[in-house]
């Protein structure tokens, strides 16, 4: 009589790296959820996608753009972006230059008072002003007092006005020019500084003569107090706009509602023991127990944080210091980042709450948003901290908080979906900035303006994802294992998945992306009325795709390397299946 054989193959099933990709624990010790590498998809809390790509949204601009700035009017937004010596609107598929600056790296803040609504930016050299209502751009003046005319002369329709003492003005400044007796030369100019006692503008239309009344001028957003061409940073508390001073522990501070005037001094010398500079200013929400206020918090770039709370720097009642925290080495002026009622400090020890933070009674790096990616956000900043491009975003469409990460070998992102706190990176998208803009994102790259998340690739390529999942003992630990197939399940809108799934035993890392072939004719979307019926595929909603595929491995512990390549498909892997033959006790 035959003796059945013995059944030795057994089965399993793991959800999809849904915890994301984890940088701090042992490669051992790692919950099965968890990814080693999870580059270019996207972890939900149900489901891993491959990340949406991006198109060209606006074009024609001359460099990298290293800031896009959203200018939010009471019924509209703008957007604006910086490459090299040159301010662009790029509001429309390609670019219009709208002003020369001196640098195109910028910090900026919106502020509406009784005057209109308005944008204020710095970037070290010079602060400039868009005035909304008037589509203009303003140089903020170091002066608000005019000088006496003595002369006003003009060659076409170029007026040259001679002062009797230095104007004190740059080019980029505006003047209202008043009680000339001649109509052409009143009005409002931007002024061409010639020497310190004379400057240029330009008429609507070429005057007959000279005047001989000269009138007066005045400075628009004149201020005095301090130099506004100095100002690496700008944030609006409370009504009032501050402002950092470059290279030094002091911030200067606007009347309240103003956007120019008298700039009075705060400094920090006395408070900040440990040196350094100034790098930023924030604003947090924080409920002390009698409700919600806001704290002003200023950083240092030795990482020390210094809080005060008030309304008026100028009163010794109202304004008063919280406290002074220790972290570490702040690196950029964009380190803040206002996070619903949270402020998050981007610094050496990674991405912090300060709500979580600075109310416990000792630094708990657990706090830290990026402690599952403790090592590897501590190695970007070791190697790239010197590197422009640090910042940090929050993207509500798809509960995505970005950190650009300005790596030489290929800015990357490392994106968090804010529900799980599940972490994962990005590559292919070379960004040095990022903005909002009527709630869809955007990014600059080089020579252009792309919007991320609305497009199935990248500006038509192909969207290339990698996944090492943890691994598993599932539940024999010390026993051997013979892995002979793997099954991931996908739910895709269209076609079939161009994938690759293979297994890693004993926590080796081999990348198998080279092996996935793409075939569009399996992954590409019908168009309706240009599609042929019965040949092509219709996209709709989610269909399950799942196939084994025979896989060769012994070991103790094993996890699925998963390789996609992908366009213009959606792509969503929810599970694993394992087939395995257990082995003796080696």
């Amino acid at each position: 009589m035959a003796i059945p054989q013995q059944r030795v193959c057994q089965t399993s099933s793991i959800t999809s790296p849904i915890g994301g990709w984890n940088a701090r624990d042992s490669i051992s010790a790692m919950p099965p959820t968890d990814a080693v590498s999870l580059v270019n998809f996207y972890p939900t809390p149900t489901f891993v996608q491959i990340r949406r790509g991006y198109t060209r949204y606006s074009t024609g601009i001359n460099g990298q753009v290293n800031t896009l700035m959203t200018y939010s009017g009471l019924n509209d937004q703008r957007m604006f972006a910086s490459a090299g010596f040159t301010l662009y609107k790029v509001d429309q598929p390609i670019a219009e230059p709208v002003l020369d600056i001196e640098n195109d790296k910028f910090s900026f803040v919106n502020i509406s008072n009784a005057g209109g609504n308005y944008m204020v930016a710095c970037n070290g050299e010079e602060t400039l002003i868009y005035d909304g209502a008037n589509n203009r751009w303003v140089k903020m003046a170091g002066t608000n007092t005019p000088s006496a005319i003595t002369s006003i002369t003009h060659i076409g329709t170029q007026a040259t006005v001679n002062c009797t003492t230095p104007h004190g003005l740059v080019n980029g400044n505006y003047v209202v020019m008043s009680g000339v007796d001649v109509a052409q030369y009143n009005g409002t100019f931007m002024v061409t500084v010639l020497d310190a006692d004379s400057f240029r503008y330009t008429m609507a239309t070429a005057p007959a003569t000279d005047p001989t009344i000269f009138g007066s001028y005045t400075i628009i957003y004149g201020s005095f107090g301090s130099n506004p061409n100095n100002f690496i940073q700008v944030n609006l508390f409370k009504n009032r706009l501050y402002f950092v001073e470059k290279e030094t522990l002091n911030a200067w501070y606007l009347p309240l509602d103003s956007i120019s005037g008298e700039l009075k001094p705060l400094y920090f010398g006395g408070i900040a023991t440990q040196g350094g500079k100034l790098q930023a200013m924030g604003t947090w929400t924080l409920d002390a127990g009698q409700g919600a206020d806001d704290y002003a918090v200023w950083a240092t770039s030795m990482g020390e944080v210094i809080v005060f709370n008030g309304t008026d720097p100028n009163s010794t009642t109202d304004w008063a210091l919280k406290g002074v925290w220790q972290f570490g080495y702040v690196f950029n002026n964009r380190c803040f980042y206002k996070f619903g009622g949270d402020l998050l400090l981007m610094s050496q020890d990674g991405l912090i709450p300060l709500t979580g933070s600075l109310q416990s009674s000792r630094l708990d790096p657990r706090v830290f948003l990026t402690d599952k990616i403790f090592y590897e956000i501590s190695q970007q900043v070791q190697f790239n901290s010197e590197r422009f491009g640090w910042q940090i975003l929050y993207y509500a469409k798809p509960n995505m908080l970005i950190i650009n990460i300005p790596d030489p070998n290929g800015t990357k992102q490392f994106v968090m979906h804010n529900i799980s706190k599940a972490w994962s990176s990005f590559e292919g998208i070379n960004a040095a900035c990022w903005e909002l803009k009527y709630d869809q994102c955007y990014f600059g790259g080089d020579g252009y303006v792309g919007q991320f998340w609305e497009s199935g690739s990248d500006d038509g390529e192909l969207i290339s994802a990698t996944c090492q999942q943890a691994y598993s003992y599932f539940d024999m630990v010390g026993q051997q294992k013979r892995f002979t197939m793997v099954r991931p399940t996908f739910f895709i809108d269209a076609g079939v998945p161009a994938y690759f799934a293979a297994i890693n035993t004993d926590f080796n890392s081999n990348n198998y992306l080279g092996k996935v072939i793409f075939n569009p004719d399996f992954t590409s979307v019908g168009v309706w009325d240009v599609a042929i019926w019965d040949q092509s595929v219709w996209g709709g909603s989610f269909t399950p795709f799942s196939e084994w595929t025979g896989v060769q491995g012994i070991g103790y512990a094993a996890g699925v390397n998963i390789s996609i390549i992908s366009k213009d498909t959606e792509i969503r892997w929810v599970s694993t299946d394992y087939v395995m033959e257990k082995g003796g006790v080696v």
